[in-house]
């Protein structure tokens, strides 16, 4: 299968796309108002460059203000005492993390914008977890190392990015979303958060990081998606510069 402009993986994602912009009874993840904005988050928060822009909706984009669900599969059965999280690949201390340890990690909140290649962004997002460069300092990088494979538990799901992305200061694995645990649709018990690039690169349900010394393509990038994803260039097909 081959990703063309006019498509957005609709047969894959249509069934589990909410609206945008039409409020859920009760839903706490409607944005209601005016998006959260920088200068309102408390002390220690790490501010993603992005939410700084003095325009944060990307070209081709438009805001909403709930939260959609989409996936390729829908959410995987995940035992919280089964779950765990491999650091491996191109390390020097290959980890292996129970879901407990993984808390016990020291943790950060990031405020970002959240960018869907579906046309739709969500601005203002407190996430909070453990900073992909913690991670990556306790098992050590290999010199070869350049590029990283995200692991998912739905079905083998991957995606790739280069290293440098993943070490960006506002990417961590979250576990916590505007004060609350990550939900299941949403990718917890854990899933990664890069809110430079595109979301389908921030991997839901993840269960692996892989360093590898070249970039290998992920589920959507071998259906024809950009290699990278950055919002703001467009790069949503392989063929987008």
């Amino acid at each position: 299968m081959v990703a063309h402009r006019g498509f957005v993986a609709a047969d894959l994602l249509a069934a589990r796309f909410q609206s945008p912009m039409t409020p859920q009874p009760h839903d706490p993840e409607y944005q209601a108002g005016p998006p959260p904005r920088p200068e309102e988050q408390p002390p220690g928060v790490i501010v993603s460059p992005d939410t700084l822009r003095a325009e944060r909706i990307p070209p081709g984009q438009s805001r909403t203000r709930k939260w959609p669900v989409l996936d390729a599969f829908g959410p995987p059965a995940i035992e919280l005492a089964q779950w765990r999280l491999q650091v491996f690949g191109l390390v020097e201390r290959p980890l292996t993390l129970t879901l407990d340890e993984f808390a016990a990690l020291p943790r950060v909140r990031v405020f970002s914008d959240f960018h869907c290649v579906t046309r739709w962004s969500r601005l203002g997002n407190l996430w909070e977890g453990v900073a992909t460069r913690t991670l990556i300092e306790r098992a050590g990088l290999q010199p070869q190392a350049r590029y990283v494979v995200l692991h998912a538990y739905d079905h083998g799901w991957t995606t790739n990015l280069p290293l440098a992305d993943f070490l960006a200061e506002d990417a961590l694995l979250a576990d916590r979303h505007d004060g609350r645990p990550l939900t299941r649709e949403h990718g917890g018990p854990v899933r990664v958060v890069i809110p430079r690039l595109y979301a389908w690169k921030s991997a839901k349900w993840v269960c692996g990081i892989e360093l590898v010394a070249e970039d290998q393509p992920g589920y959507w990038e071998q259906a024809g998606y950009h290699l990278r994803g950055d919002p703001w260039s467009e790069q949503r097909f392989r063929d987008d510069q």
